[in-house]
């Protein structure tokens, strides 16, 4: 699909026809330094450039949606974000939707900037989709509503963490209602007037929160929400798909389960990648029945 027709159509439609193709799964591009060093690469932009060509030929076509992890790019400076602008370049001509986790989250101008550089026609790192933190509160968020819809891209916005320390403010109640929940109140409302499946608004919500959901009461917001959930952890992590089912309920549908370390550990060799990520594929179909 043309970068043009993207303002025509919805992120949540081309996700949801994305995943009606492939199945749920996302998978991860972690190139960090473990990783580099099991696939025989060097710490170093040579070895990031290797280890991004690579899983862009092993899972391109082959998913749903990948998620580069900015940070494992960034950390080799320039040259290292320059990579990145070509994973993505290559996802975009293979036809596979990008979700760039960067988890960006700040106010007024900055905010701005940072839609920019994502989610903006011109810009070089433009993905599909991208990780937003809302914990300036969710308003701050506006800048990458208004651009992600002029140009039919989504947002993922961080709703239910499994790190220990995000139940500290995800679980805090005010007036009756968690964080979380009102986190996952505003994807919502922007998601109601969508008319696919799922919204072009998600929410990132840990595959090993399910205990959590259930003793705050979310699995119906969650349902109602229409959002598609990122839910990562599944595999190394320790979730497994079944975990996923259990936890997430009636919203098991919306469930986009993220994997990165257990997939890759497959590499280097692109037909093992594949192997393994078509394993897990068929795993996570089972989502939909």
């Amino acid at each position: 699909m043309s970068e043009p027709a993207l303002r025509t159509t919805a992120f949540g439609d081309r996700l949801t026809k994305a995943v009606d193709t492939f199945g749920p799964l996302c998978v991860g591009i972690d190139p960090h330094a473990q990783l580099l060093e099991a696939w025989g690469l060097s710490d170093d932009v040579d070895g990031l450039r290797r280890f991004a060509e690579i899983s862009v030929e092993a899972f391109a076509g082959q998913v749903a949606i990948v998620k580069p992890q900015s940070a494992f790019f960034e950390r080799h400076g320039s040259a290292g974000v320059a990579v990145l602008e070509e994973v993505l370049a290559g996802l975009r001509e293979a036809g596979t939707l990008s979700l760039l986790d960067v988890k960006r989250g700040d106010i007024g101008s900055t905010m701005t900037a940072y839609a920019d550089a994502y989610l903006s026609d011109r810009s070089p790192l433009r993905a599909d989709a991208i990780t937003v933190s809302p914990y300036l509160g969710f308003g701050s968020l506006q800048p990458t509503i208004e651009l992600a819809q002029a140009t039919g891209r989504g947002l993922f916005v961080l709703a239910m963490t499994s790190n220990p320390e995000g139940a500290s403010v995800q679980h805090a109640v005010r007036d009756g209602v968690s964080v979380a929940e009102s986190m996952i109140s505003g994807v919502a409302k922007l998601n109601a007037g969508e008319p696919s499946r799922i919204g072009s608004f998600g929410l990132v919500v840990g595959a090993t929160t399910g205990k959590d959901l259930a003793d705050l009461g979310l699995t119906a917001a969650l349902t109602e929400s229409r959002a598609p959930l990122l839910a990562p952890g599944v595999g190394a992590q320790g979730a497994t798909i079944e975990d996923v089912r259990r936890g997430f309920g009636e919203a098991e549908r919306q469930v986009l389960p993220a994997t990165s370390r257990d997939v890759l550990s497959a590499g280097p060799d692109p037909a093992a990648l594949r192997a393994r990520c078509q394993s897990v594929v068929e795993e996570a179909a089972a989502l939909q029945r």
